[in-house]
Protein backbone atom coordinates (compact mmCIF):
# COMPACT_ATOMS: atom_id res chain seq x y z
CA UNK A 1 0.00 0.00 0.00
CA UNK A 2 0.95 3.61 -0.53
CA UNK A 3 3.53 4.29 2.56
CA UNK A 4 0.99 7.13 3.79
CA UNK A 5 -2.18 5.18 3.88
CA UNK A 6 -0.12 2.41 5.64
CA UNK A 7 0.45 4.96 8.17
CA UNK A 8 -3.35 6.00 8.69
CA UNK A 9 -4.67 2.56 8.62
CA UNK A 10 -1.78 0.39 10.60
CA UNK A 11 -1.05 1.64 13.50
CA UNK A 12 1.23 0.47 16.45
CA UNK A 13 -1.67 -1.39 17.59
CA UNK A 14 -2.59 -2.81 14.66
CA UNK A 15 0.95 -3.78 13.73
CA UNK A 16 1.21 -5.19 17.33
CA UNK A 17 -1.84 -7.08 16.55
CA UNK A 18 -0.45 -8.67 13.76
CA UNK A 19 2.88 -9.57 14.86
CA UNK A 20 0.90 -11.55 17.78
CA UNK A 21 -0.20 -13.95 14.67
CA UNK A 22 2.51 -13.87 12.07
CA UNK A 23 6.15 -12.77 11.03
CA UNK A 24 6.08 -8.95 9.67
CA UNK A 25 8.31 -8.19 6.90
CA UNK A 26 10.61 -5.30 8.31
CA UNK A 27 9.20 -2.13 7.32
CA UNK A 28 9.13 0.22 5.24
CA UNK A 29 6.14 -1.13 3.52
CA UNK A 30 5.96 -2.03 -0.14
CA UNK A 31 4.33 0.22 -2.21
CA UNK A 32 6.52 -0.78 -5.54
CA UNK A 33 6.91 -4.68 -6.90
CA UNK A 34 9.32 -4.21 -8.92
CA UNK A 35 12.55 -3.10 -6.61
CA UNK A 36 15.30 -5.61 -5.62
CA UNK A 37 13.95 -5.20 -1.65
CA UNK A 38 10.19 -6.21 -2.95
CA UNK A 39 11.32 -9.08 -4.91
CA UNK A 40 13.37 -10.41 -1.58
CA UNK A 41 10.41 -9.72 0.58
CA UNK A 42 8.11 -11.93 -1.93
CA UNK A 43 10.38 -14.55 -2.18
CA UNK A 44 8.85 -15.44 1.71
CA UNK A 45 5.36 -14.27 2.36
CA UNK A 46 2.42 -16.54 2.80
CA UNK A 47 0.21 -13.78 3.36
CA UNK A 48 0.22 -9.84 2.14
CA UNK A 49 -2.12 -7.19 3.62
CA UNK A 50 -2.85 -4.77 1.28
CA UNK A 51 -4.75 -0.99 1.04
CA UNK A 52 -5.09 1.81 -0.64
CA UNK A 53 -2.42 2.48 -3.70
CA UNK A 54 -1.39 -1.28 -3.62
CA UNK A 55 0.10 -1.96 -7.52
CA UNK A 56 -1.66 -4.89 -9.61
CA UNK A 57 -0.45 -8.53 -7.96
CA UNK A 58 -0.31 -9.71 -11.84
CA UNK A 59 1.53 -12.95 -12.98
CA UNK A 60 5.24 -11.72 -13.44
CA UNK A 61 4.92 -10.12 -9.11
CA UNK A 62 3.42 -13.68 -8.15
CA UNK A 63 6.16 -15.42 -10.26
CA UNK A 64 8.38 -13.66 -7.00
CA UNK A 65 5.87 -14.51 -4.49
CA UNK A 66 5.75 -18.64 -5.01
CA UNK A 67 4.44 -18.88 -0.84
CA UNK A 68 1.98 -16.37 -1.13
CA UNK A 69 -1.37 -17.81 -0.66
CA UNK A 70 -3.61 -14.81 0.80
CA UNK A 71 -4.25 -11.48 0.46
CA UNK A 72 -5.87 -9.48 3.49
CA UNK A 73 -7.08 -6.22 1.68
CA UNK A 74 -7.97 -3.27 4.48
CA UNK A 75 -10.09 -1.32 2.18
CA UNK A 76 -12.64 -2.18 0.14
CA UNK A 77 -12.74 -2.88 -3.36
CA UNK A 78 -10.14 -5.17 -4.55
CA UNK A 79 -10.74 -4.52 -8.07
CA UNK A 80 -7.54 -2.37 -8.77
CA UNK A 81 -4.86 -5.09 -7.85
CA UNK A 82 -6.10 -8.94 -7.79
CA UNK A 83 -5.72 -9.94 -11.09
CA UNK A 84 -6.95 -13.15 -13.03
CA UNK A 85 -3.22 -14.34 -12.25
CA UNK A 86 -4.36 -14.05 -8.33
CA UNK A 87 -7.50 -16.29 -8.99
CA UNK A 88 -5.62 -19.16 -11.25
CA UNK A 89 -3.42 -19.16 -8.40
CA UNK A 90 -5.84 -20.13 -5.59
CA UNK A 91 -5.08 -17.09 -3.55
CA UNK A 92 -7.66 -16.81 -0.77
CA UNK A 93 -8.98 -12.69 -0.71
CA UNK A 94 -10.21 -10.93 2.21
CA UNK A 95 -11.49 -7.11 1.85
CA UNK A 96 -12.64 -4.41 4.24
CA UNK A 97 -15.58 -3.91 2.34
CA UNK A 98 -18.19 -4.40 5.37
CA UNK A 99 -16.44 -2.04 7.27
CA UNK A 100 -15.72 0.29 5.28
CA UNK A 101 -19.26 -0.16 4.53
CA UNK A 102 -20.53 1.02 8.11
CA UNK A 103 -19.91 4.98 7.73
CA UNK A 104 -20.98 5.15 4.06
CA UNK A 105 -24.17 4.48 5.61
CA UNK A 106 -24.15 6.32 8.53
CA UNK A 107 -23.83 9.23 5.87
CA UNK A 108 -26.46 8.22 3.86
CA UNK A 109 -28.91 7.71 7.02
CA UNK A 110 -27.67 11.58 7.85
CA UNK A 111 -28.52 12.86 4.83
CA UNK A 112 -31.71 11.30 4.73
CA UNK A 113 -33.10 12.66 8.09
CA UNK A 114 -31.46 16.22 7.18
CA UNK A 115 -33.11 16.41 3.90
CA UNK A 116 -36.30 15.50 5.19
CA UNK A 117 -36.45 18.71 7.40
CA UNK A 118 -34.79 20.52 4.63
CA UNK A 119 -32.17 21.40 7.73
CA UNK A 120 -29.14 21.99 5.43
CA UNK A 121 -31.09 24.82 3.13
CA UNK A 122 -32.93 25.90 6.32
CA UNK A 123 -29.25 26.40 7.89
CA UNK A 124 -28.14 28.34 5.18
CA UNK A 125 -31.63 30.21 4.58
CA UNK A 126 -30.82 31.36 8.53
CA UNK A 127 -27.33 32.44 8.31
CA UNK A 128 -27.96 34.65 5.79
CA UNK A 129 -31.18 36.51 7.37
CA UNK A 130 -29.93 36.02 11.01
CA UNK A 131 -32.98 35.72 12.36
CA UNK A 132 -36.26 33.18 12.64
CA UNK A 133 -38.54 33.33 9.70
CA UNK A 134 -41.57 35.26 10.76
CA UNK A 135 -43.81 32.26 9.71
CA UNK A 136 -42.75 29.33 12.13
CA UNK A 137 -45.13 27.13 10.30
CA UNK A 138 -43.18 24.63 8.15
CA UNK A 139 -44.96 23.06 4.94
CA UNK A 140 -46.46 19.50 5.24
CA UNK A 141 -43.56 18.27 2.96
CA UNK A 142 -41.18 19.03 5.50
CA UNK A 143 -40.32 16.04 8.01
CA UNK A 144 -39.50 12.28 8.23
CA UNK A 145 -42.88 10.98 9.39
CA UNK A 146 -43.74 8.49 6.88
CA UNK A 147 -41.85 9.39 4.13
CA UNK A 148 -40.64 6.75 1.40
CA UNK A 149 -37.41 6.13 0.94
CA UNK A 150 -35.88 3.71 -2.17
CA UNK A 151 -32.36 1.96 -2.08
CA UNK A 152 -30.75 1.32 -5.47
CA UNK A 153 -29.02 -1.62 -5.40
CA UNK A 154 -28.89 -4.04 -1.81
CA UNK A 155 -25.20 -4.20 -1.60
CA UNK A 156 -23.13 -4.24 1.33
CA UNK A 157 -23.45 -0.27 1.88
CA UNK A 158 -27.44 -0.76 0.49
CA UNK A 159 -27.81 -3.45 3.11
CA UNK A 160 -26.43 -1.62 6.21
CA UNK A 161 -28.48 1.52 4.99
CA UNK A 162 -31.70 -0.61 5.06
CA UNK A 163 -30.80 -1.77 8.30
CA UNK A 164 -29.94 1.52 10.13
CA UNK A 165 -33.32 3.03 8.89
CA UNK A 166 -35.51 0.83 10.66
CA UNK A 167 -36.15 2.41 13.62
CA UNK A 168 -37.19 5.79 11.36
CA UNK A 169 -41.24 5.89 10.74
CA UNK A 170 -39.97 5.53 6.82
CA UNK A 171 -41.36 3.23 4.16
CA UNK A 172 -38.46 1.73 2.21
CA UNK A 173 -38.67 0.19 -1.43
CA UNK A 174 -35.35 -1.45 -3.44
CA UNK A 175 -34.90 -1.98 -6.32
CA UNK A 176 -32.05 -5.05 -7.34
CA UNK A 177 -32.29 -7.61 -9.95
CA UNK A 178 -30.82 -9.74 -7.89
CA UNK A 179 -33.01 -9.98 -5.10
CA UNK A 180 -36.71 -12.03 -5.27
CA UNK A 181 -39.76 -11.34 -3.19
CA UNK A 182 -38.76 -13.22 -0.77
CA UNK A 183 -35.42 -11.93 0.09
CA UNK A 184 -36.62 -8.23 0.13
CA UNK A 185 -39.29 -9.13 2.67
CA UNK A 186 -36.42 -10.61 4.58
CA UNK A 187 -34.95 -7.24 4.21
CA UNK A 188 -38.16 -5.37 6.09
CA UNK A 189 -38.44 -3.53 2.24
CA UNK A 190 -40.51 -3.96 -0.83
CA UNK A 191 -39.01 -4.82 -4.25
CA UNK A 192 -39.57 -2.52 -7.25
CA UNK A 193 -39.04 -2.09 -10.23
CA UNK A 194 -36.59 1.05 -11.68
CA UNK A 195 -38.96 3.09 -12.64
CA UNK A 196 -41.23 2.82 -9.61
CA UNK A 197 -38.37 3.39 -7.20
CA UNK A 198 -38.10 6.98 -8.77
CA UNK A 199 -41.50 7.36 -9.39
CA UNK A 200 -42.81 6.69 -6.01
CA UNK A 201 -39.61 7.85 -3.31
CA UNK A 202 -39.34 10.92 -1.85
CA UNK A 203 -35.59 10.27 -1.36
CA UNK A 204 -33.09 7.68 -3.87
CA UNK A 205 -30.25 6.73 -2.62
CA UNK A 206 -28.29 4.93 -4.86
CA UNK A 207 -25.72 2.06 -4.12
CA UNK A 208 -25.20 0.27 -6.97
CA UNK A 209 -21.82 -0.63 -8.14
CA UNK A 210 -20.39 1.39 -11.26
CA UNK A 211 -20.16 -1.30 -13.93
CA UNK A 212 -20.42 -1.61 -17.81
CA UNK A 213 -24.19 -2.08 -17.24
CA UNK A 214 -24.86 0.41 -14.52
CA UNK A 215 -22.80 3.23 -16.08
CA UNK A 216 -25.17 6.27 -16.45
CA UNK A 217 -28.31 3.73 -15.71
CA UNK A 218 -30.01 6.79 -13.44
CA UNK A 219 -31.37 8.48 -16.64
CA UNK A 220 -33.14 11.80 -18.05
CA UNK A 221 -36.00 9.56 -18.27
CA UNK A 222 -35.73 8.42 -14.23
CA UNK A 223 -34.77 12.37 -12.78
CA UNK A 224 -37.99 13.93 -14.67
CA UNK A 225 -39.96 10.93 -13.03
CA UNK A 226 -39.05 11.96 -9.21
CA UNK A 227 -41.49 13.82 -7.16
CA UNK A 228 -41.01 17.53 -7.43
CA UNK A 229 -38.49 18.33 -4.52
CA UNK A 230 -37.26 14.34 -4.21
CA UNK A 231 -33.78 13.74 -3.44
CA UNK A 232 -31.19 11.99 -4.96
CA UNK A 233 -28.49 11.09 -2.60
CA UNK A 234 -25.09 9.38 -4.62
CA UNK A 235 -22.76 7.53 -2.78
CA UNK A 236 -21.50 5.07 -4.97
CA UNK A 237 -20.14 6.40 -7.98
CA UNK A 238 -20.70 9.60 -9.90
CA UNK A 239 -20.87 8.25 -13.64
CA UNK A 240 -23.90 6.29 -12.32
CA UNK A 241 -26.04 8.95 -12.98
CA UNK A 242 -26.28 10.91 -16.19
CA UNK A 243 -24.82 13.86 -14.66
CA UNK A 244 -25.68 16.46 -17.71
CA UNK A 245 -29.29 15.37 -16.60
CA UNK A 246 -28.78 16.10 -13.58
CA UNK A 247 -27.54 18.97 -13.92
CA UNK A 248 -30.66 20.47 -16.10
CA UNK A 249 -33.08 18.75 -13.26
CA UNK A 250 -31.35 20.49 -10.83
CA UNK A 251 -31.48 23.94 -12.85
CA UNK A 252 -34.89 23.46 -13.68
CA UNK A 253 -35.36 23.03 -9.28
CA UNK A 254 -37.18 19.87 -10.24
CA UNK A 255 -35.14 18.19 -7.45
CA UNK A 256 -32.46 17.78 -4.71
CA UNK A 257 -29.70 16.39 -4.86
CA UNK A 258 -27.13 15.16 -2.14
CA UNK A 259 -23.57 14.16 -4.10
CA UNK A 260 -20.28 12.46 -2.47
CA UNK A 261 -19.13 11.34 -5.12
CA UNK A 262 -19.70 13.12 -8.97
CA UNK A 263 -18.29 12.25 -12.52
CA UNK A 264 -15.36 13.05 -12.26
CA UNK A 265 -14.47 12.60 -8.79
CA UNK A 266 -12.73 16.23 -8.84
CA UNK A 267 -15.26 18.34 -10.44
CA UNK A 268 -13.72 21.21 -12.53
CA UNK A 269 -14.00 24.62 -10.75
CA UNK A 270 -16.14 25.78 -13.46
CA UNK A 271 -18.48 22.51 -13.41
CA UNK A 272 -22.09 23.76 -13.65
CA UNK A 273 -22.78 21.54 -10.46
CA UNK A 274 -21.06 24.01 -8.69
CA UNK A 275 -23.85 26.58 -9.58
CA UNK A 276 -26.79 24.22 -8.07
CA UNK A 277 -27.72 25.77 -4.89
CA UNK A 278 -30.32 22.52 -4.99
CA UNK A 279 -27.11 20.76 -4.49
CA UNK A 280 -25.41 19.97 -1.71
CA UNK A 281 -21.53 18.18 -2.46
CA UNK A 282 -19.36 16.97 0.09
CA UNK A 283 -15.46 15.72 -0.72
CA UNK A 284 -15.89 11.84 -0.84
CA UNK A 285 -15.77 11.89 2.21
CA UNK A 286 -18.44 9.06 3.59
CA UNK A 287 -16.24 6.02 3.69
CA UNK A 288 -13.71 6.01 6.56
CA UNK A 289 -11.47 8.47 7.77
CA UNK A 290 -9.87 9.67 10.85
CA UNK A 291 -10.69 7.49 13.69
CA UNK A 292 -12.64 5.58 11.44
CA UNK A 293 -9.77 3.73 9.94
CA UNK A 294 -8.90 1.94 13.23
CA UNK A 295 -11.98 -0.39 12.04
CA UNK A 296 -10.65 -1.43 8.72
CA UNK A 297 -7.46 -2.29 10.57
CA UNK A 298 -9.58 -4.30 13.19
CA UNK A 299 -10.75 -6.29 10.69
CA UNK A 300 -7.80 -7.13 8.56
CA UNK A 301 -6.21 -7.98 11.78
CA UNK A 302 -9.06 -10.18 12.72
CA UNK A 303 -8.79 -11.82 9.31
CA UNK A 304 -4.75 -12.38 9.52
CA UNK A 305 -5.72 -14.52 12.67
CA UNK A 306 -8.60 -16.14 11.34
CA UNK A 307 -6.13 -17.54 8.43
CA UNK A 308 -3.59 -18.20 10.35
CA UNK A 309 -5.28 -20.57 13.01
CA UNK A 310 -6.94 -22.26 9.76
CA UNK A 311 -10.21 -20.93 10.03
CA UNK A 312 -10.92 -19.00 6.67
CA UNK A 313 -11.85 -15.79 5.96
CA UNK A 314 -14.84 -14.14 7.80
CA UNK A 315 -14.94 -11.87 4.72
CA UNK A 316 -13.97 -13.49 1.61
CA UNK A 317 -13.92 -12.08 -1.71
CA UNK A 318 -15.27 -14.57 -4.23
CA UNK A 319 -14.43 -14.60 -7.64
CA UNK A 320 -17.61 -15.51 -8.95
CA UNK A 321 -19.05 -12.85 -7.72
CA UNK A 322 -16.76 -9.50 -8.55
CA UNK A 323 -18.99 -8.80 -11.69
CA UNK A 324 -21.50 -7.39 -8.96
CA UNK A 325 -19.26 -5.74 -6.67
CA UNK A 326 -17.84 -2.15 -6.78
Amino acid sequence: MAPDVADSVLGPAALTALRAVCDLAPPPVLDDFTTDRARATLADIELLVTGWGCPPLDAAVLETAPRLRAVVHTAGSVRGHITEACWERGIEVSSAAAANALPVAEYTVAMILLSGKRALERARDHRAARRRPEAPRTSAEVGNYGRTVGILSASLIGRRVIELLRPYDLRVLLHDPYVDDEEAAALGVRRVDLGELFALSDTVSVHTPLLPATRGLVSRELLLSMRRDGVLINTARGAVIDQDALVDVLRAERIRAVLDVTDPDELPPDHPLWECENAVITPHLAGSEGNELRRLADLAVGEAARWAAGDGFAHPVRRERLAFLA
